[in-house]
């Protein structure tokens, strides 16, 4: 397969702009959703408390083929999306070879217009994104295995000085590996809404409002976060940020 690639010189600014959001939006949506505001916990975040309360009951669960089969589900995943990802990834670099028939097939839906931009370098930066993707399921599906060991140590006694304190460790693994999961998936959507380019820049910003949109929604307006947060206290706020108390305030000595 011989892949070779034409840069154009310069894109044009709409293109320029384009793919810049998309970035900066892609960045953007997963600084937030790591690091919401305090009182505006994503789903994310939120799931962090019920991983820890996990291996807190996972201490005291006997016996603990339940907590297994629960990881074993999540390392499914993982492995699941890899998989998906390195399929995708074979399946771009297999187009972008083949440009006769690429060509063709973009003339045939007018993918190619006057901007001079090549579809085979459009189709670069869907892939950056499923190999990210792929990496970030591979690095989940690793640390899972990690976090499986980790309660595998938890003794079975919990009155053992070591129980929580492995359990809490298993607990910090799960979540860095959640954390790297979530991110592969954000990447997989980014990587749905950058194929909008290849109809041209403002197909692509459309794609990235909807991407946005629906990742924004999925962390912090969705069902499943009313779910989670029904049975939560209200969160905390710093107290720059409180509200003044109602009542008349105390004479000041």
């Amino acid at each position: 397969m011989d892949i070779r690639l034409a840069f154009p010189a310069h894109l044009p600014p709409a293109d320029l702009a384009a793919v810049v959001l998309l970035f900066a939006v892609w960045l953007g949506i997963g600084w937030l959703t790591e690091r919401p505001p305090a009182g505006k916990p994503s789903v994310s975040v939120l799931m962090i408390r019920f991983r820890r309360e996990w291996m807190e009951h996972f201490i005291t669960r006997d016996p603990r083929i339940f907590d297994g089969n629960i990881l074993a589900s999540l390392r499914e995943g993982t492995a699941f999306f890899a998989s998906a990802c390195m399929i995708a990834t074979g399946g771009i670099l297999a187009l972008i070879g083949n440009t006769d028939q690429l060509r063709g097939l973009a003339e045939g839906l007018a993918l190619e217009g006057a901007d001079g931009i090549p579809w085979e370098l459009k189709l670069l930066v869907p892939m950056f994104f499923v190999v990210n993707a792929f990496l970030k399921f591979v690095w989940a599906h690793r640390l899972f295995g990690y976090c499986a060991i980790m309660m595998a140590a938890v003794p079975n006694d919990p009155a053992d000085p070591m129980a929580r304190e492995r359990a809490m460790q298993a607990a910090d693994l799960n979540i860095t590996a959640a954390r790297s999961f979530n991110a592969g998936l954000r990447s997989v959507y980014f990587a749905l809404g950058s194929l909008g380019w290849l109809a041209g820049p403002w197909v692509l910003m459309g794609g990235i409002a909807v991407v946005l949109f629906v990742t924004w929604r999925r962390e912090f307006a969705s069902t499943s976060r009313q779910v989670i947060m029904r049975s939560l206290p209200p969160p905390r706020l710093p107290d720059h940020a409180r509200p003044p108390a109602s009542g008349p305030r105390p004479p000041q000595p």
